[in-house]
């Protein structure tokens, strides 16, 4: 019984000792790294946005970096591809919540991809920021989710102002896509405010994402005789949709949404999208020191012109790593303070000032498409 006793007792310590280093391995990365997740479109329809994002995520923790990190760690990003697709968007944040133990998320950038990835994070305290996902429903979803762009409500506003009063359209038709919440919900602030305006949607067709031939949606909408087109998708249809407008001789103004921001916009178009206009958060034209000091060093980098999905999620990363920062701690529910309690902080993209509910209130720019580059046309404030 003695001699049980001992082994017992050995067998005990032996336990012990391995539960304390499989700990000590569970723990340090954690203990060692301050880690943000990040869920991002790397691949599928439209892998710009998600590249042009981690670019500018990670130029920002770069910098920080330089500086000794955040809390005296070094910032570590895992980063997560959601192939484009929501559902993908879910199980990359559940991935990043329960597996790699981030203290916060930065994503997506479409609306219908934050929207299915953010209420795992509500539910788990963790505290995400948005970049561009612009649909009014995704900070609705609670307190913990916030964004540092503008709303579709401000956008449908800034889009429907410009059609009517700048351009002096009075027949406007919509283009939209069926299956997706940016879409939707930037045609109703649209048809809404250019309503209330006094100009007519004369026709309102659809389509779904992926959808290559528009042909039976125009012919229906050039019998109905608009003078301009809202089409508030995204480049990868925008671009299809202007040339096959083209081909049927349907001579339209055509607008869009921050959605075709993207240089395949132009790729895809060629011809048919020159003179369009989109709205937008940023123009790399612009003279303020903040913007061409980031687009001096994207170019830099990565050898081209930053579309608006790189400084957006530039100005979400920094502003995520100061709140870290304020609030002197990595825990989820000290992140969302400082990140709420935020004001005027300098961005890239705009001073930046967190609301009530969460959201950006922030300036939008129109540009045109011109000589196959992105001219900034007009300044649109809140």
């Amino acid at each position: 019984m003695i001699e049980t006793g001992k082994k017992l007792r050995r067998l005990s310590a032996c336990v012990g000792l391995l539960s304390l280093v499989v700990l000590a391995a569970t723990c340090a990365p954690q203990d060692k790294t301050i880690r943000i997740g990040v869920f991002s479109s790397l691949t599928g329809n439209t892998a710009t946005f998600g590249i042009s994002s981690k670019y500018g995520i990670q130029m920002a923790a770069d910098e920080w970096n330089s500086r000794g990190g955040l809390l005296g760690k070094p910032i570590e990003l895992i980063i997560e591809d959601d192939q484009s697709k929501p559902e993908e968007a879910a199980l990359a944040i559940t991935k990043l919540i329960n597996q790699n133990k981030v203290s916060a998320i930065l994503g997506e950038i479409a609306s219908s991809r934050t929207l299915a990835g953010a209420p795992i994070a509500q539910r788990a305290g963790i505290p995400l920021i948005t970049p561009a996902s612009t649909n009014p429903k995704v900070t609705k979803v609670g307190d913990f989710i916030f964004r540092v762009c503008y709303t579709d409500s401000f956008q449908g506003v800034v889009c429907a102002r410009f059609a009517v009063q700048k351009l002096g359209l009075k027949r406007l038709a919509i283009l939209k896509d069926i299956k997706n919440d940016y879409s939707i919900g930037l045609a109703d602030y649209f048809r809404q405010n250019v309503q209330a305006l006094g100009a007519q949607i004369v026709t309102e067709e659809s389509y779904s994402e992926g959808d290559t031939d528009f042909r039976a949606q125009i012919t229906s909408m050039k019998a109905a005789n608009p003078e301009g087109i809202f089409i508030p998708g995204y480049y990868t249809e925008a671009g299809l949709i202007a040339k096959q407008v083209a081909e049927q001789n349907l001579n339209v103004r055509l607008i869009g949404g921050d959605g075709w921001d993207s240089p395949r916009t132009v790729e895809i178009g060629g011809a048919a999208v020159e003179g369009a206009f989109f709205c937008n958060h940023y123009s790399a034209e612009d003279t303020a020191r903040l913007v061409q000091d980031f687009v001096a060093m994207f170019k830099k980098k990565h050898n081209e012109v930053p579309d608006a999905m790189a400084p957006l999620s530039y100005d979400a990363a920094n502003l995520l790593f100061a709140a870290i920062q304020s609030a002197g701690s990595a825990e989820g529910h000290a992140i969302r303070d400082a990140i709420a309690s935020t004001k005027d902080f300098p961005g890239v993209c705009g001073s930046i000032t967190i609301d009530a509910e969460r959201n950006a209130r922030k300036s939008a720019i129109m540009l045109q498409i011109s000589g196959g580059k992105l001219k900034k046309y007009d300044v649109i404030y809140p």
